[in-house]
């Protein structure tokens, strides 16, 4: 207990933890100043502490603070990502007049080349598409997705933290990136734009 400049000693069966002061800060070594901030810092150690011995990981810790400006730090990419109807996909069969025509609809710069049980095999992002209409233009639209995609693209899992989706882009100078499940099927698309509320720039 914390109060009128009493020692403050935590007990259990085993342990003893003695945080008492000298002397209160109050001039008049009356009010609880000097015990409460020790009392406060024997509850931080100790609030570390137990993290430590119980591993708390990184994800863990944002799933536990879910709101305000350090959720936003801490959000996870599956919480960000594009979904659903709003991925851009083809199979890998497809014209490319019509990869064309998806990465514009979607408007997130790639798009994802699956197989027919939607396991991911590659990407083709607008980069991709003007570099290969820059070498080959007329011939481009004559091959299918499969023949221009780019394999083995940079993924990240939907439980990381959205700042490694962040970094990851930073450092591969890409602005998407494909979220695939366990199996490797497409799950999501997170793109740069949609990071930028997370407070993390």
């Amino acid at each position: 207990m914390v109060g009128d400049g009493e020692s403050t000693i935590a007990r259990n069966s085993d342990l003893v933890l003695y945080v008492g002061v000298d002397r209160e800060a109050c001039p008049f070594d009356l009010a609880p100043t000097a015990s409460t901030t020790a009392a406060l810092a024997l509850g931080d150690a100790l609030a570390i502490a137990l993290s430590q011995e119980k591993g708390l990981s990184l994800t863990e810790f944002a799933r536990l603070h879910p709101g305000g400006r350090l959720g936003k730090k801490l959000a996870l990419v599956g919480d960000l990502m594009h979904t659903g109807n709003e991925i851009p996909q083809v199979r890998t069969s497809t014209p490319m007049d019509e990869v064309i025509y998806e990465i514009s609809r979607m408007a997130l710069g790639i798009v994802c080349v699956v197989e027919e049980q939607g396991l991911l095999v590659g990407v083709i992002s607008d980069g991709d598409l003007r570099r290969l209409l820059q070498r080959r233009r007329a011939a481009v639209l004559e091959q299918t997705a499969q023949e221009c995609m780019t394999p083995n693209p940079v993924t990240v899992g939907r439980k990381e933290l959205a700042v490694k989706a962040l970094h990851l882009m930073e450092r591969k100078k890409i602005t998407a990136l494909v979220v695939p499940d366990e199996v490797g099927r497409v799950v999501g698309v997170i793109h740069l734009h949609d990071l930028w509320g997370t407070e993390m720039f």
